[in-house]
């Protein structure tokens, strides 16, 4: 058992998150691990696979400071926070592919009446949707909670369409898979503003802005993170992403 699982074993959800934001600093070990990782190597050396992912060199690469991340990274971080999330004191938590939203803009609901196979999404508390527009990510997370469905961009773009073709898609879900009518009036969508939650000042931050948006909005935490901490929670993730094991 590692020291990180001995640590956690007796350890609620809410107790963990006290100390995780202060948990920050990496060990040599781990700085080590970090660099191998970031460093020369095949491209398409796979250093991890889980979720039906596998992760590359090159993929992992994407974590390097000022680079963009891709969807493989992206992906394997959602799935770990859904993965965080069944321990007791989370959220009941849903993440859907980077793929998912531009699938269900192109093809309708049709398109994506498969992907929740196996998945009642009127059970789950929260849904993220990682949203890839051209070249920006952003992403909104479902709260069924309080029927409402909230946009996070870090350049504080508007994402009232995409909530709008989101909630349409949960009507058309609900209709198909448990024959209920969503009562459309009681939902609303909301575009977060720039000063209500961090910003990226680079161009090449979006993808971990969408990634730590999801981590905090996924344990109901107020977003506190600023752009100064991005290089620690690049190495964060790589390191993440090699143990399958958020830190």
């Amino acid at each position: 058992m590692s020291i990180l699982e001995t640590k956690e074993k007796n350890c609620s959800g809410k107790e963990r998150d006290k100390r995780t934001d202060d948990l920050l600093e990496l060990t040599e070990d781990m700085e080590k691990e970090i660099n191998n990782a970031l460093g020369h190597g095949p491209q398409d050396e796979i250093l991890s696979s889980a979720f039906k992912l596998r992760i590359t060199r090159g993929d992992i690469q994407t974590l390097r400071n000022y680079h963009w991340l891709n969807d493989e990274v992206i992906n394997f971080y959602m799935n770990l926070l859904v993965e965080r999330n069944k321990k007791q004191g989370y959220p009941v938590l849903h993440a859907f592919s980077t793929f998912f939203y531009p699938k269900l803009k192109s093809g309708g609901y049709q398109a994506v009446k498969r992907w929740t196979k196996g998945v009642n999404l009127f059970e789950q508390e929260l849904i993220l949707v990682p949203i890839h527009r051209k070249v920006h990510w952003s992403l909104v997370v479902i709260d069924l909670r309080k029927k409402c469905l909230k946009y996070l961009d870090s350049m504080g773009q508007k994402g009232n369409r995409i909530c709008e073709i989101l909630l349409q898609y949960l009507q058309d879900e609900s209709k198909t898979k448990r024959n209920v009518d969503l009562s459309l009036l009681e939902w609303t969508h909301y575009s977060m503003k720039p000063h209500e939650i961090p910003q990226q000042l680079n161009g090449s931050d979006c993808g971990m802005f969408t990634c730590k948006y999801a981590d905090y909005m996924s344990r109901d935490k107020p977003i506190t993170f600023t752009q100064h901490q991005m290089p620690l929670f690049r190495k964060k993730m790589v390191w993440e992403i090699l143990h399958q094991q958020l830190l």
